[in-house]
């Protein structure tokens, strides 16, 4: 019988010690498990981190090659950077079942036994001791250190209960309750915000990682744990919280860095593949492509902001949450007018402030402001970052005086005329107050080139919203929507009790 070619199901027919040697099954620690696993998949040229973006060349190498190095890892990053969704894909790597010697606590392996009861059951029972078949699913432990981690939680500690149940002497080893991490012997065990962990508790770490001892209440036990460590630690944590105590971090042989998307197209595919649509009527709301750059943008603008925590950074989780509040206000206006198919406009974007709000660390300055101005003022930021890219600047157009196109729009304002957006507006009625403003349609048809029909009123109120941010306009948000007048006249309205909520002539 070759042990390698078995498959899963005729590896669990396997159920004693005595078959497991004939199949010619030999013990094989983790992180060769790993390793090998590894190795297979790079020469099938399969991708191990499926749906992981923007990693391709800098952080998945990295991971590979600490693993080809059997190296303990600590994923250093900003939050929403996918650091404990590679962990949890690394048991993809591992073997799809390995044996465990039946009702052994440390999942002791049947051919190498590290635990004193699989030890005895095997002395005891001989080639007839039981074995189970454990999944590489389930060989994965994840906890998150908190300040009321203890060392019992992680390590373990003596158990007064079993030792009065069991009736034995506090000189036995079986009265020891194993922690967490001992629990996890041959697994993935992921500690997260290693930081946030108390400095002795890190300590009781040491020995695990280096010399493979534990010490639980006076009992020193030399247990060679088959543990792969993998933790995830945020930068800010160094400074602000707490720190990874120097002799841990020397003992964890590769550290990865990882970072935030490097452009608006992985940012998009990341946020496609995360934002939670389902049961949403999505054949039926059209989103523009423009829309789904601004989305990114908003991130963009958010991690260069001036009011924003650049420490904390702004998670990935931002452009999804934006993005599924985005789909869900437009939904929203699909069953107020009963209407069969929409598409995603500009105004929708306020919808996705409490999507911001809450996914921003501010500084003190931006809590001045106020987080629903600072979100306010990063969808500003971000329509005037994407302006240009397909419309001509306004500031250069006005200065050069002549071919202006906006000045029969802008016209039509500074003679009084004021454009509310309502948030629940029909599409017809969306459709007749863009098309009202003279000369916006011929802004958009001959700046814009070849734009479907269909979103022909979209680029026309992100030509608005363009002008506003270049202060060619004034916008308003109302409690309803929004309102476009000319700038000079709002001036003068200001302080006049308006309903306004925010104003960007403010910044």
């Amino acid at each position: 019988m070759d042990y390698q070619k078995l498959t899963g199901k005729e590896l669990t027919q396997i159920k004693t010690l005595g078959q497991l040697k004939a199949s010619g099954y030999q013990p094989k620690s983790i992180k060769e498990e790993l390793r090998d696993n590894l190795i297979l998949k790079i020469k099938r040229k399969e991708n191990v981190f499926e749906g992981i973006w923007g990693y391709e060349d800098t952080v998945i190498p990295d991971i590979e090659r600490a693993i080809l190095s059997r190296h303990n890892i600590n994923l250093l990053g900003l939050r929403g950077q996918a650091k404990t969704r590679i962990a949890r894909m690394m048991t993809q790597l591992l073997d799809e079942y390995v044996p465990v010697v039946y009702g052994s606590e440390l999942n002791d392996d049947p051919l190498a036994p590290l635990s004193s009861f699989a030890k005895s059951l095997i002395d005891e029972r001989g080639d007839d001791t039981p074995i189970i078949w454990w999944h590489r699913e389930d060989r994965y432990t994840e906890k998150l250190a908190t300040p009321d981690v203890s060392v019992a939680d992680l390590i373990g500690d003596v158990d007064p209960i079993k030792a009065a149940t069991l009736k034995l002497s506090y000189n036995d080893e079986r009265v020891i309750h194993y922690g967490l991490v001992p629990r996890s012997n041959r697994s993935i065990f992921v500690i997260n915000e290693l930081p946030d962990l108390q400095a002795r508790i890190q300590v009781a770490l040491f020995n695990i990682l280096q010399e493979g001892d534990i010490q639980i209440r006076g009992f020193k036990l030399r247990l060679p744990l088959d543990i792969q460590f993998v933790f995830t630690a945020n930068p800010e944590d160094y400074t602000n919280r707490g720190s990874i105590v120097t002799p841990l971090k020397d003992r964890i042989e590769s550290q990865i860095i990882t970072h935030y998307p490097k452009s608006i197209e992985i940012g998009k595919r990341i946020t496609a593949q995360e934002a939670n649509l389902e049961g949403k009527p999505v054949d039926k709301i059209f989103i523009p492509d423009l829309m789904k750059d601004l989305i990114e943008q908003i991130a963009i603008e958010a991690r260069h902001s001036e009011y924003v925590d650049e420490k904390s950074g702004v998670s990935a989780r931002l452009t999804i949450s934006a993005f599924e509040n985005l789909v869900s206000a437009a939904e929203r206006r699909l069953y107020l007018n009963g209407e069969e198919n929409t598409v995603v406009r500009i105004s929708d974007l306020i919808g996705v402030i409490p999507a911001i709000t809450g996914k921003v660390e501010l500084v003190y300055e931006g809590e001045q402001e106020g987080a629903g101005l600072v979100a306010y003022n990063l969808i500003g930021k971000a329509i005037r970052s994407q302006f240009v890219n397909y419309f001509p600047s306004p500031e250069e157009k006005k200065k050069a005086k002549e071919g202006n196109p906006y000045v029969i729009p802008l016209a039509w304002f500074g003679e009084g005329n004021v454009l509310d957006l309502v948030a629940s507006l029909s599409d017809k009625e969306y459709k007749t107050l863009l098309h009202s403003v003279p000369g916006l349609e011929e802004v958009v048809t001959q700046l814009v080139g070849m734009i479907p029909e269909n979103e022909k009123e979209f680029f026309m109120e992100f030509a608005l919203h363009g002008l506003a941010e270049y202060s060619q306009l004034s916008k308003r948000m109302l409690d309803t929507g929004l309102q476009f007048k000319d700038l000079f006249s709002s001036m003068f309205d200001m302080g006049s009790g308006d309903d306004e909520e925010f104003d960007d002539d403010d910044y």
